[in-house]
């Protein structure tokens, strides 16, 4: 892609060599962990080569993997099958949605950071003494956020299409006309059939198991067979307030660790979207903080993980 030279961007394209391919047969163990405020936060351990716990600080940072909004851990599934192959991998699920305790407070960025921290400590992902975290549109704040919080631990954020604007700006909306375009049309709602047919009509080449364990992973059915968001109202106005209230060119500039941004290009406006991202950089830059290495994708929507499960690997291994 073609960006203005002036602006304090590092154009990059990742090797795909660096990304495995996906290993099928392999299964995550569920655990949980107490977040500060006793809050139960559900991770899934996707594991990591075999030899892996004899590297220690020798071997390559794990990484911890955050969904976007109204995801669940397994929205992450196609890229952890492939990490996996070269390092440790932990997919959390924020708290409020997946299988985490939802309480009525805790979510603004600085607190899911803090749960984010809570996840790779208690996990052991941070047994070798350093992580990359990678985040998906929301969860790129908590990335950023995080990154702050583990300091000299974090070895590099992976911005999977957010965390680099201001969302008044590229969606031209403000909050609650942005919480009113997260409704689901009631003939998607009415079966689960229906919905995973809704979900399944985003890409047809790209569903498989992991698309529709993620997608049944985001509802739940009721006993007379339809189906509902699985994650409460109060969370969901909650964290995206937080969105809004997110000033990436403060919060990325704080950030010490090896930035990269991955650009769904065919998501919303992308001459607003790559502004904001050269605003963000500018500021981190002076800041005294390295460039932003970003790659854009074309003509392709904001699930990266599904549509380009391999480029996203092999950003998030680049970055280690």
């Amino acid at each position: 892609m073609t960006l203005d030279p002036a602006a304090p961007l590092e154009p990059w394209a990742p090797d795909l060599l660096l990304a495995p391919p996906p290993d099928p047969a392999r299964e995550p163990d569920g655990f949980v962990v107490a977040a500060d405020d006793g809050s139960r936060l559900h991770f899934l351990d996707w594991g990591g080569p075999p030899g892996g716990d004899a590297w220690g600080a020798a071997g390559p940072p794990g990484v911890l993997l955050l969904p976007g909004l109204l995801q669940p851990a397994w929205s992450w599934a196609p890229v952890a099958r492939r990490l996996a192959a070269v390092t440790r991998v932990v997919a959390a699920d924020l708290r409020g949605q997946g299988l985490s305790d939802a309480p009525m407070t805790g979510y603004e960025p600085e607190s899911l950071a803090s749960d984010a921290v809570a996840v790779a400590e208690g996990s052991g992902l941070l047994a070798g003494g350093r992580v990359v975290v990678a985040g998906h549109g929301f969860g790129a704040i908590v990335a950023a956020r995080a990154a702050v919080a583990l300091g000299e631990r974090c070895a590099g954020i992976v911005l999977v299409d957010g965390g680099w604007e201001r969302l008044e700006v590229t969606t031209d909306s403000d909050v609650d006309e942005f919480l009113r375009g997260l409704d689901e049309p009631p003939e998607v709602l009415r079966s689960m059939d229906a919905f995973l047919a809704d979900r399944r009509a985003f890409d047809p080449g790209t569903w498989d198991a992991d698309q529709e364990r993620a997608a049944r992973d985001a509802v739940v059915e009721t006993a007379a067979g339809h189906v509902v968001r699985a994650v409460r109202p109060h969370v969901v106005e909650s964290i995206v307030r937080g969105m809004f209230a997110w000033d990436p060119a403060e919060g990325l500039a704080a950030v010490e660790a090896p930035v990269a941004a991955l650009v769904a290009l065919g998501a919303g406006d992308p001459d607003a979207r790559l502004a904001e991202l050269r605003r963000t950089a500018m500021a981190r830059s002076a800041a005294g903080r390295g460039p932003i290495r970003i790659t854009g994708f074309p003509g392709i929507a904001h699930n990266l993980m599904r549509y380009r499960p391999a480029d996203v690997t092999a950003a998030i291994l680049g970055t280690a």
